[in-house]
């Protein structure tokens, strides 16, 4: 099969979705791999690696476009790219559709194959593919909002551990997923005091075990948020829903409950944000104030540690890929259950129950377009 990496395009988006390790199990096994010149660039690999590993170095991104069968990306793609796609390609990177309505149509009108890594499932119930995006996205928000606290930022200037004699940041966690666990682990680690929010008994029953009463946790209702609201220097949102829009779980009321200084981290912008004043931002200009609250709503967080980052998305679906190569899409996915749910549209026609019902578009079933 011929397979291209493209460069990201996205705003300072430095990840590349396959490290040269990759590209090399791929050749080895007899595939045809073009990777766009420069690409790795920004996570430290270089041109020459990929050649190394039996890759065709392609300075023509609309050449290594056409000649793909299969397009392995990071992000969605931007507008430009979704123009190359064709009907006959499969494209496999995170999509997060039900947060963009124009982004849904386009790839729907081009009539491609697109499974996304953030609906693909495993035997537990997990997201295999979004988790270690997740887990890196979870650390890093507790880095971005102690960031945020200082006063320069339009923060409250507190420091997130304290010192001895003062008290340290009270931070509220509402979710108690991948992300919300790796936000807790590195609040607990730095010394906050650290509160999870979240509706599953269980998840909180695990929580409370594996960190031994050093945070607490919390049934999410109305009042407990806004209890987080008035009492959090600190709210790290961390909500997901899969491959829906996130629900909006700090109003707009909220904020005027909240200290001024006090910081929101949105790791949930990709699927629309948790924070009813939430909107997207880059790593150019990654915050913004609101009522005298500060907001950090950066959608592709990840990509400013591309290094760590590309090389834990690409050991994550390397495995789903070489299936994708070795057997086609429509193949791997009638032998997969949990491949199959990353099948978010193909052929103009929409199969992701959620990204249809946030656009009121219909639906068809995954079993009939892999029997057409």
């Amino acid at each position: 099969m011929k397979i291209a990496i493209p460069a990201e395009i996205k705003n300072h988006e430095y990840r590349v979705s396959m490290t040269p390790a990759g590209v090399r199990e791929l050749t080895d096994q007899g595939h045809e791999v073009w990777v766009e010149q420069n690409a790795g660039a920004g996570t430290g690999y270089q041109d020459d690696e990929y050649e190394q590993a039996g890759a065709r170095i392609e300075s023509d991104v609309e050449a290594l476009w056409a000649a793909a069968e299969l397009i392995i990306k990071v992000k969605e793609p931007q507008p430009v790219e979704v123009k190359r796609l064709r009907a006959d390609q499969t494209l496999f990177t995170y999509l997060h559709l039900a947060a963009d309505e124009t982004l849904t149509r386009g790839l729907m009108d081009s009539g491609a194959t697109c499974i996304a890594y953030e609906t693909v499932t495993d035997a537990q119930g997990g997201l295999p593919l979004l988790a270690p995006m997740s887990s890196v996205a979870g650390r890093m928000a507790v880095q971005a909002g102690a960031h945020g606290l200082e006063k320069a930022q339009g923060g409250s200037g507190i420091l997130l551990p304290g010192v001895p004699g003062v008290a340290p940041a009270r931070v509220t966690v509402i979710g108690g997923g991948v992300v919300g666990e790796n936000a807790a682990r590195m609040a607990l680690g730095l010394g906050a005091d650290v509160t999870v929010l979240d509706r599953s008994l269980p998840r909180l029953e695990t929580l409370d075990h594996r960190y031994q009463g050093r945070l607490r946790t919390v049934y999410s209702t109305r009042d407990a948020l806004e209890a987080a609201a008035r009492s959090s220097d600190l709210i790290i949102g961390a909500v997901l829903i899969p491959g829906a829009s996130a629900p909006k779980l700090i109003t707009r009321e909220m904020l005027a409950m909240m200290t001024p200084g006090s910081v929101l981290v949105d790791v949930a912008i990709d699927q629309g944000g948790c924070f009813e004043t939430s909107h997207p931002t880059t790593h150019d200009e990654p915050s913004y104030i609101v009522d005298g609250i500060v907001h950090y709503c950066v959608a592709n967080m990840p990509g400013a540690v591309a290094r760590t980052s590309t090389q834990a998305l690409s050991n994550a679906t390397l495995p789903w890929i070489l299936r994708l190569a070795r057997l086609g899409w429509q193949q791997a996915l009638r032998e997969d259950v949990h491949f199959r749910q990353g099948l978010n549209l193909t052929g103009g026609r929409l199969v992701y129950p959620a990204v249809a019902e946030a656009f009121g578009l219909p639906c068809a079933s995954v079993e009939e377009v892999l029997t057409d």
